[in-house]
């Protein structure tokens, strides 16, 4: 948790907000994997 989102446990446990924003970013981070994952599925599958 600190590592990939510069926030520890307890703080993200404790506080409403800062849950809301690394929520945020992990969605952000699965979208782009996803997008990623389709560029490279459509190179290779033509």
């Amino acid at each position: 948790m600190q590592q990939s989102h510069g926030i520890g446990f307890k703080e993200y446990s404790r506080k409403l907000d800062n849950r809301l924003e690394v929520e945020k970013r992990r969605e952000e981070d699965y979208k782009k994997g996803r997008q990623v994952y389709a560029e490279v599925d459509r190179q290779l599958f033509r």
